[in-house]
């Protein structure tokens, strides 16, 4: 869902760049195609479909994309013809759907409970990592800094997401599960005066092991 859908002021969205890539098709053709929609539609339900914006290339330069939200992606792919293209226009209306219903879900009280608890949870893991960085550099770590975005990655990857803003309320409670079990393995690790490397380990072999825990449960 990730690659295909993703949320622009909270609303589901996909962009032309990565349809063109999807569908393997030529951006500008794209470009032109969705053009000529916005062009030709008497109506004007295009424009409240599919938005201008603008993506950064591998020279720095700025160009031209356009994001779609769900009927803008179903009108446009109207023109997408072949099973190849039929079997990805089943997966981006999945993952619309999906992404719609994460949408709802954001607004119920008990993912606003869930996403509370943690932030609480990931600002305690945050003030141990740090103690952790200036452990692991006391005993000779160079890349210290690191282990911010490296903990961060482990619990992502332990509960299946790779951006907080998408994951559900059941994966936000098991994220603060996972932060919960860093911050013990740290603690107690650095108590019990461990080499900075063999605790990372630790951390990761206790995340592993969580993780097929609630896999087989």
């Amino acid at each position: 869902m990730d690659d295909l859908v993703y949320l622009k002021n909270e609303q589901a969205v996909c962009d032309s760049l990565q349809v063109a890539e999807k569908f393997g098709k030529r951006h500008s053709d794209v470009i032109r195609a969705i053009e000529n929609l916005l062009a030709n539609d008497s109506t004007q339900n295009c424009v409240q479909c599919i938005k201008p914006s603008k993506y950064k290339d591998a020279s720095g330069k700025y160009n031209k994309k356009y994001l779609l939200n769900k009927d803008g992606f179903v009108f446009l792919a109207f023109g997408f013809t072949g099973k190849e293209a039929d079997a990805w226009k089943w997966k981006y209306i999945d993952a619309f759907n999906r992404m719609e219903r994460l949408v709802y879900e954001k607004n119920t009280a008990a993912y606003q409970i869930a996403d509370q608890e943690e932030r609480i949870t990931r600002r305690v893991e945050t003030d141990v990592i740090k103690e952790f960085v200036e452990y692991a550099r006391a005993q000779g770590s160079t890349h210290a800094d690191y282990y911010y975005s490296n903990y961060t990655r482990l619990a992502y990857k332990s509960v299946g997401i790779t951006d907080k803003t998408t994951a559900a309320g059941s994966q936000l409670d098991d994220l603060s599960l996972m932060e919960h079990l860093i911050t013990h393995t740290l603690r107690t690790g650095m108590a019990a005066g461990h080499n900075y490397k063999d605790i990372y380990q630790d951390c990761k072999n206790r995340l592993e092991a969580m993780r097929y825990l609630q896999c087989t449960a």
